[in-house]
């Protein structure tokens, strides 16, 4: 019976399911109880401090450290870390990136929540690949490849929708590979963006 649950307890059990991000059914799940007194549960310690609300459906513990790549992978599916997220974790860009962005084949979203912004930027299908499973502190995640993630950037700059940053760092990017998902969108283009990055990139630094 949800009254039976001790906060503590509750608390306890989700951090070691590691679900320290929840659905009200997932927390059905965990304690063998129905949707309602999930809900009802989750809504009374929303207002007690145990919780709070990242979206719709989607609650955390407060008293927690989040994984933001694993929240944003989660708070909206299908989706995975990309854009300037992903250049800046690979330092393509030099750039700190505060908001978490991410790809999505459904329609575009943001999300703003008590730990952060997420946003994600939609792609056609055909288009929607070039990401695996990588660890994130202790959390496994999907990450866009190196390439993917300029390849999506490339995308958004092409549709004027980015201005396009001119610290690009190439020398951790195939480039063959990059072509090979630049041309999944089949816009002539982002196979110019990639000439004119490259010839820039080519060009002496300037020290500041």
């Amino acid at each position: 019976m949800v009254e039976k649950l001790k906060r503590i307890e509750v608390e306890e059990k989700l951090k070691s399911l590691g679900l320290a991000v929840f659905t009200p059914r997932e927390f059905a799940g965990v304690f063998g109880i129905a949707i309602k007194r999930s809900t009802n549960f989750i809504s009374t310690n929303l207002k007690s401090g145990l919780f709070f609300k990242l979206r719709n459906n989607f609650y955390m513990i407060k008293d927690s450290n989040p994984n933001y790549f694993f929240i944003a992978n989660k708070l909206y599916r299908p989706s995975y870390i990309s854009l300037e997220t992903a250049l800046s974790h690979y330092k393509i860009i030099p750039e700190v990136v505060y908001g978490i962005t991410s790809i999505t084949a459904k329609a575009s979203r943001e999300f703003k929540t008590p730990v952060g912004v997420f946003g994600y930027q939609s792609i056609k299908k055909g288009a929607f690949t070039g990401y695996g499973l990588q660890s994130w502190e202790g959390e496994g995640v999907l990450l866009a490849d190196a390439e993917k993630a300029l390849a999506d950037y490339l995308y958004f700059v092409d549709l004027k929708k980015v201005l396009l940053n001119d610290r690009l760092e190439l020398k951790r990017i195939n480039k063959k590979k990059l072509i090979q998902y630049v041309n999944l969108f089949k816009r002539p283009g982002m196979a110019k963006l990639i000439e004119q990055i490259y010839a820039q990139y080519k060009k002496p630094r300037k020290i500041y």
